[in-house]
């Protein structure tokens, strides 16, 4: 499965590396490419062991608010 999430709040490449931090933990997580300008991200994951909830669930933890696009 391939998903693209609005990340609101991100405004450095900390931000960045804290919310890809968040989503390698996950299991199921095969690649994960966030873009700072764009706010967002593209997570490649299996769909067997991990949904658009915990995906959001675990980027919102970490401080930045997020959505499906």
């Amino acid at each position: 499965m391939k998903q693209t999430f609005n990340i609101s709040g991100m405004s450095c490449e900390h931000c960045v590396a804290r919310v890809e931090g968040a989503i390698k933990a996950l299991p199921g997580v095969k690649k994960v490419k966030i873009n700072l300008k764009k706010n967002n991200g593209v997570v490649k994951y299996d769909d067997s062991q991990l949904t658009d909830e915990k995906i959001i669930a675990a980027v919102t933890a970490a401080g930045y608010p997020t959505e499906v696009l």
